[in-house]
Formats: C-alpha cells, sequence, structure tokens
C-alpha cells in the first residue's frame, strides 16, 4: 500500500504501483480542482450540511453539545488527462463543519473497500505516520546531518533514533496511565527533564530539591517510583 499527500499524485507514480503485483495506492488530492472536481461532490456536500443544520437544532433544543462537523463519503467519475490507462477511482469526504464546507479528494487504485473505507482506515493513518517523522526530526534532532561525510550523518541518525526508542518505552511503560501517555518527546522533555531543582551533596547521596510549586511533582514522584521498583540488569 503506497500512501501520500497531494504531492504524490503524479501519473509516474501511479503507473509505478499499478504495473507492481499486489500493490495500491491512495494519494491525496487536497479539496480538489475548483471546476474539476469540487462541483462533484456538491450533492453530498449539500446533503452533509442540511443534516448538520438539523443535529444542531435538535442539540440546542435539548440541551446538549452542538455537533462539530458532519461527514459524508462518495465516490465520483473522474479521470484527468495525465492519467490516459490508469485504472483510478476518486473518492471524496463531504465534510462540513460549523465554518463551512471542507470537502476533500482522494485517488486510489483500490476497487473493493468503500470510500469510506479507503479514506479513514487507508488514507488518514497517514498524517500520524508524518507525526511520528516530524517527532524524530524536530524533538529529537533526527535532521541534524550536516557532516560531509556518511559516517558521522549515520552515527547522529543513530543517536535520534536510539533517543526516540527511549521515549517510546519511556511513554508505553513508565508514563503508562498518565497525562503523558501519548504525550511527543518535546512535551515529555520540557516536563519531565527541564526542571529547576536544588542540588544537595552529601558523603554517601546526593538530594535534588524540587521547587514546592512544581505543578509536576506528582508526576516526578511517579516516574522515580516506576524507575526505583524496576529490576537491575546485570551483566552475564
Amino acid at each position: 500500500m503506497v500512501r501520500g499527500d497531494s504531492h504524490f499524485a503524479q501519473p509516474e507514480l501511479m503507473w509505478v504501483v499499478q504495473n507492481a503485483p499486489h500493490s495500491d495506492y491512495v494519494l491525496g488530492k487536497g479539496a480538489g480542482h475548483k471546476t474539476a472536481l469540487r462541483p462533484k461532490a456538491k450533492e453530498l456536500l449539500d446533503e452533509a450540511r442540511q443534516a448538520l443544520k438539523v443535529k444542531t437544532e435538535l442539540a440546542r433544543l435539548n440541551n446538549m453539545p452542538e455537533p462539530d462537523r458532519l461527514r459524508l463519503y462518495g465516490e465520483a467519475e473522474y479521470q484527468a488527462k495525465s492519467w490516459k490507462g490508469l485504472d483510478t477511482r476518486i473518492i471524496y469526504k463531504a465534510e462540513v463543519n460549523q465554518k463551512g464546507d471542507n470537502p476533500r479528494f482522494i485517488v486510489t487504485s483500490m476497487k473493493e473497500a468503500s470510500p469510506e473505507v479507503i479514506y479513514e482506515e487507508l488514507y488518514c493513518p497517514r498524517g500520524q505516520d508524518e507525526n511520528f517523522i516530524k517527532h524524530l526530526k524536530s524533538d529529537l534532532s533526527g535532521d541534524r546531518l550536516s557532516d560531509q561525510g556518511f559516517l558521522a550523518n549515520h552515527l547522529r541518525m543513530f543517536y535520534a533514533c536510539a533517543a526516540y526508542v527511549l521515549h517510546y518505552e519511556l511513554r508505553t511503560k513508565t508514563l503508562k496511565g498518565t497525562e503523558l501517555e501519548k504525550a511527543q518527546p518535546s512535551t515529555v522533555i520540557m516536563k519531565l527533564c527541564k526542571v529547576a531543582v536544588k542540588v544537595v551533596e552529601y558523603k554517601d547521596r546526593i538530594k535534588l530539591h524540587l521547587p514546592r510549586s512544581c505543578p509536576f511533582k506528582r508526576l516526578l514522584q511517579h516516574v522515580t517510583e516506576v524507575f526505583y521498583q524496576m529490576p537491575i540488569l546485570r551483566p552475564g
């Protein structure tokens, strides 16, 4: 399964995937061309707009929270000139929120799955994959590859990947059940690592005095207790 945003929705890539056995693509087309694609979603957008209006009125009458958006899914007959010979299928999301219309289109080679399944379960998870890449690059300096030598850059990338593995283990095990269970690396670093403390050295110990007003005192105590209960791994 090859997934990508609108930058990858090019006939060259689509040809490569189509000619590969047991392969499919799901590629974004954004909000769609204003004259080629968007008119094809008009009927379903009108239906979604009306349904959102009705649900909003019912929510107000029953003193319930108003819905943020309403989504419907469909597909359209469309074939770009550059797609000649390609076996394509256009799927779209007809979404209407309280601020207006928000249609989105994708092109795919898949024929069996429903539009909703293709969009929600196959295309949308691509965004989460991009978040993981952003965590590695932005939070853990995975893009620091400015050395002219390959080995130096390779080692830097290795360090960034090792840091991400540590972050993942910390988040899914030590921080499980806490507010940071699903936090990205920068959030964990800011809340757990960048804390002002007073360091007092004794002959046989070192004491760290946290500020009385530390907002993450309980969280730090929880992490410390989990670390303390971990078994010591001895070599051999």
